[in-house]
């Protein structure tokens, strides 16, 4: 087994390759703006490093958000298309659910919230029971919103720690890790888990909408 994962929902460029048993290669770099910049050149940084070729890979890992448009289809098309080139599986994860499992090897046990920054003063989030177990699917909402929802929990993400007033505990780590979910998603292809399919989960519509009502301007 030789697992590429990669994740592009958060700010986070996120690249690691898993051989089913131990991470053997990783590449973070945070800049929101970058993601089909860097993403290409990391996933030749990670085969470099692990002495390893592309044609090596027997199976695509990808994390499907939720997160905002742009950046997330960068990784969801790139994935697709390794995927198609090589003639291997392409298994979607939550990007939330891959946080959370970093948690754990951060040493949270639960439970726990994950929040993710979603922009327009809101925030992707999600409970867990612990670093495996979600309570639920994903949302999005203003953090005001879900006080009450995650009072008391301990929270990781950069969501909550843009909004310590909701999180007043949260803790690392602040951004995804393609390294935990290569191995989330080792752990569940051993189990013979289900994935999800590799489509965004956007959780609310694009900022850029076709105009509902047009003007008619043809002569009569």
């Amino acid at each position: 087994m030789l697992l590429l994962a990669v994740d592009t929902a958060t700010p986070a460029v996120t690249v690691a390759l898993h051989d089913g048993e131990a991470v053997l290669a990783e590449s973070d770099q945070v800049d929101a703006r970058r993601h089909g910049e860097l993403l290409i050149p990391s996933v030749d940084r990670v085969l470099a490093e692990a002495g390893l070729k592309l044609d090596a890979v027997t199976g695509i890992v990808v994390g499907v958000g939720p997160g905002p448009y742009t950046g997330l289809r960068v990784g969801l098309v790139t994935a697709s298309t390794f995927a198609a080139v090589l003639g291997v599986p392409v298994h979607g994860l939550c990007t939330l659910d891959g946080l959370a499992y970093a948690a754990g090897t951060a040493g949270i046990e639960g439970p726990f919230t994950v929040a993710t920054d979603a922009r327009r003063k809101e925030v992707y989030w999600a409970r867990y029971e612990d670093p495996r177990t979600r309570v639920g699917e994903p949302a999005v909402d203003r953090p005001a919103e879900i006080a009450e929802r995650v009072a008391g929990l301990p929270a990781v993400g950069q969501g909550a720690l843009l909004y310590p007033e909701v999180f007043p505990d949260a803790r690392g780590p602040e951004h995804q890790s393609a390294a935990a979910l290569a191995s989330l998603a080792a752990e569940r292809l051993a189990a013979g888990a289900e994935f999800l399919p590799p489509t965004p989960l956007y959780l609310r519509r694009p900022d850029a909408q076709v105009p509902k009502n047009y003007k008619v301007v043809t002569p009569q």
